[in-house]
């Protein structure tokens, strides 16, 4: 889950802040606002993104969700956000880790590329080149983009890739996005919602596999799940496996 990035202690924080209740309502309406702002149309919705995650980070920091009954700041995203929580983090990660002297400008270039500046921003501390990577958002589509922030942060250039499309009916994105939530919190949060579908694609595979044993997609499904294990861990099955050869 996104979130657990930030699950960090800060004694700053310790204190229950004092509820300022005017304030708060004021914040937890315009969050209400542009929510159903978001609704009319996409162009729209990226215009008031980097206010969006300011008013979050505002809402958890003074614990305004309190106002509306709930009993911690993940419901309330629960609430706000009911298809996926996961945007929510993006939002306010802009918010946290981008400049702000930059945040006038990330509208020109879109809440996904903003998500892709703010890894970046994260990585590089004091010294993330700002005007150099807005300059670079601004000039490359999406996709090329997020593949330059990979290089950058990986030190290589990522595997080649396709977009699959398909639909799934609205009573099934709940389904989705609860397995993709599950298997990242599991894998770890930094790992891509397309890395999370593989490893349940390959837990389904090597299950399958015992009905009707297919050894190639058993035993991809096992190296890639092996991949995963620390190295100590890596030792003790290569060890253990040596028993059967």
């Amino acid at each position: 889950m996104i979130g657990l990035n930030s699950l960090w202690i800060d004694k700053r924080h310790s204190v229950i802040p004092k509820l300022n209740r005017s304030r708060a309502l004021a914040v937890l309406q315009r969050i209400d606002d542009v929510l159903a702002w978001q609704q009319k149309t996409e162009n729209e919705r990226d215009e008031r993104f980097v206010e969006l995650g300011k008013d979050l980070c505002e809402v958890r920091a003074g614990q305004y969700w309190k106002l509306e009954n709930l009993s911690s700041f993940d419901h309330f995203l629960e609430k706000k956000f009911p298809e996926s929580r996961r945007k929510a983090y993006y939002l306010m990660a802009i918010h946290e880790q981008l400049p702000k002297r930059i945040h006038s400008d990330l509208s020109k270039v879109g809440w996904s590329k903003a998500t892709e500046l703010a890894k970046v921003a994260r990585r590089d501390g004091d010294e993330f080149d700002c005007a150099t990577w807005l300059h670079r958002a601004k000039e490359l589509p999406k996709e090329e983009f997020k593949m330059a922030v990979d290089r950058y942060l990986t030190g290589s250039d990522s595997e080649p890739w396709e977009i699959i499309y398909f639909k799934i009916f609205k009573s099934q994105i709940p389904i989705v996005e609860k397995a993709l939530e599950t298997a990242s919190m599991m894998l770890g949060a930094k790992r891509a919602r397309s890395y999370c579908l593989e490893m349940i694609c390959a837990d389904f595979i090597a299950g399958a596999s015992l009905e009707e044993p297919n050894a190639e997609n058993l035993l991809h499904s096992i190296q890639r799940l092996v991949a995963l294990l620390p190295a100590a861990e890596k030792g003790k099955l290569v060890a253990a496996l040596r028993k059967f050869a």
